[in-house]
């Protein structure tokens, strides 16, 4: 029998609910991937894993503030010597955690067609996608020889039956839903309506939805929106809104995102009730010339400066780290009858 559609926004009564004492909390997502040119067509070759290596000194960065990322990898990476010499140490002694990452232009099977529409994973057949995803999951076993709990598609390209997919393999969480986003135009999906709390994608609560914490700033807040749908024409009027303060998007990420917006952000999402905040960013911005984001040594001290500010911050507001793991033995202690 299919299960649940991921893609739908889930009703209120699938919000997550948490032992007492358990929020607010934070996770560290780290999107795990190759480097690549960000403004050429997808290709499936000409990558490299060069910037793995430095994995290991965000790794050490994120210990000494009592943080344990999650790494959320892709093919390129998993089968790369690198990576389990640059994490698999604080991996194996439960410093840090890994996920799955599904880039399928650059996973096996190579069955389809490298072009946009294809790159988000949910469009592909149901049993390529499953294919993928199990080939990619066995390898990230074979390189850490532990199983991953956690989800992220790659380009957050859910598909209708992707939750299937997680269930069978054992998958606890997904982290895809960029609540606030819609990519649409581009043939993936459309998350505006989805909720920003963590909730549940199925009725049996097998398969817990963490969504990317983005919030709107700004008087028009509210209407962020309605708003923001009408503005794909004209993409400068975002950078009017937010200039004139009346209206802006605040994804919480090193990545585009300045430390001042972004705490701001922290503390809308903690003014509106927010259990769980999810940080995430592209591994390749931790060496400079990768990412738009890092082109020199300059913006490289800049991202880990944004990270220091930005943990100091929630610890002055009592947001404290957590993990995969710690979630999930939270919703099952967890009371059915009271909200988080």
């Amino acid at each position: 029998m299919p299960g649940p559609n991921i893609l739908i926004p889930p009703g209120p009564d699938a919000t997550a609910r948490f032992s007492e004492g358990f929020g607010p909390r934070f996770i560290v997502t780290v999107d795990t991937e190759e480097e690549f040119d960000w403004d050429a067509p997808l290709r499936r070759d000409g990558h490299s894993t060069a910037t793995v290596s430095a994995l290991r000194q965000f790794q050490h960065f994120c210990e000494g503030f009592g943080v344990k990322p999650i790494y959320l990898i892709d093919y390129p990476v998993a089968d790369s010597p690198h990576a389990p010499k640059a994490i698999g140490d604080a991996v194996a002694a439960g410093r840090a955690e890994i996920g799955v990452q599904l880039h399928p232009w650059v996973s096996p099977p190579f069955d389809e067609e490298v072009n946009e529409f294809n790159s988000f994973a949910g469009n592909l057949p149901f049993e390529l996608e499953r294919e993928k995803f199990a080939r990619l999951h066995a390898r990230i076993v074979a390189a850490f020889g532990t199983p991953p709990r956690i989800y992220r598609a790659g380009r957050y390209g859910l598909g209708p039956r992707t939750a299937e997919i997680l269930a069978d393999f054992g998958i606890a969480i997904d982290s895809s839903v960029r609540a606030r986003f819609d990519y649409s135009s581009t043939g993936g999906p459309n998350y505006r309506e989805h909720p920003l709390k963590p909730y549940w994608i199925d009725a049996q609560r097998r398969l817990l939805e963490l969504p990317l914490t983005t919030v709107y700033w700004g008087p028009l807040r509210q209407m962020g929106n309605v708003i923001y749908p009408h503005l794909w024409r004209t993409p400068q009027m975002r950078g009017v809104l937010a200039r004139a303060g009346l209206l802006e998007r605040i994804a919480l990420t090193p990545e585009g995102i300045s430390t001042e917006e972004a705490l701001r952000g922290v503390d809308i999402a903690l003014d509106d009730g927010l259990p769980l905040l999810v940080f995430s960013f592209h591994s390749p911005s931790l060496a400079p010339g990768h990412t738009p984001y890092v082109q020199t040594e300059a913006d490289l001290e800049g991202l880990y400066d944004w990270w220091r500010q930005l943990f100091a911050h929630l610890e002055r507001r009592g947001v404290r780290p957590t993990s995969v793991a710690e979630i999930m033995d939270s919703v099952a202690l967890a009371p059915s009858d009271t909200p988080s």
